[in-house]
């Protein structure tokens, strides 16, 4: 079950903050006036509920669920982790939800112009349920930078979106997975509206040489914790 951070406890120290100042779009979204809370009904927390049928096993792969005429093009990756509560404990049967650029940083979508090509192979959307061990596996490409148009030459890192879902649609999270050793991220206002190092550090995933399979992908680890002290930190709490 992932539950949403209750409406009065949010840690300021771990989560973003809903307005900041460097992410230009935060300043027009971000709440005016007090927050007024609104009880959940129970169909909201209790249903729908994700069976096996919810995620085929195709729809983790990226390089498969899409395919028409030939591979994507740009870098396999393998990412995979687990989902945790704050005390470790395992999250089974989650929901998890990613969407990406492709490997020249370009989404299908009818706002993004980028002067990039797409990829008629890959549309970068995927799904799959944590097992038992709260585990997850996707095979993808590598996304590419973009720029964003924040300020001047603003780029975005590279970067994957996550979605984890728990028993309801209300019960929802959603954070960004980065890579080792970018060079874009300490200059990414999104990526430092993280309030601290070890928060940054969180959303960063880690290079696996076990995880990498030979002559065929590279393997990149990445646990969600979702509340605590070690949360990840998370875009809409």
């Amino acid at each position: 079950m992932v539950d949403p951070v209750p409406y009065n406890t949010r840690d300021w120290d771990v989560h973003p903050a809903y307005d900041y100042g460097p992410y230009a779009s935060t300043r027009l979204r971000a709440p005016k006036q007090p927050l007024v809370k609104i009880d959940h009904t129970l169909s909201e927390v209790t249903g729908p509920s994700f069976g096996p049928d919810s995620a085929p096993e195709l729809e983790a792969d990226l390089t498969r669920n899409a395919r028409i005429n030939g591979e994507p093009l740009g870098e396999r990756i393998i990412v995979t982790g687990r989902v945790l509560d704050e005390d470790g404990r395992a999250v089974p049967n989650a929901m998890i939800e990613i969407w990406q650029a492709n490997s020249c940083g370009r989404y299908i979508h009818e706002i993004d112009q980028h002067d990039a090509p797409l990829d008629p192979n890959f549309t970068g959307a995927g799904r799959t349920l944590t097992d038992d061990d709260g585990r997850y596996t996707f095979l993808t490409i590598r996304p590419g930078a973009y720029p964003w148009g924040n300020h001047y030459n603003a780029w975005r890192p590279a970067h994957i979106h996550f979605s984890l879902f728990g028993p309801g649609f209300a019960a929802r999270l959603v954070t960004q997975m980065y890579f080792p050793g970018d060079p874009l991220q300490p200059i990414d206002p999104i990526f430092n509206g993280a309030p601290s190092r070890e928060a940054m550090a969180a959303l960063v995933s880690d290079f696996s040489i076990d995880i990498t399979q030979p002559e065929w992908a590279l393997g990149f680890t990445w646990d969600i914790v979702l509340r605590g002290r070690n949360a990840t930190p998370m875009e809409n709490q």
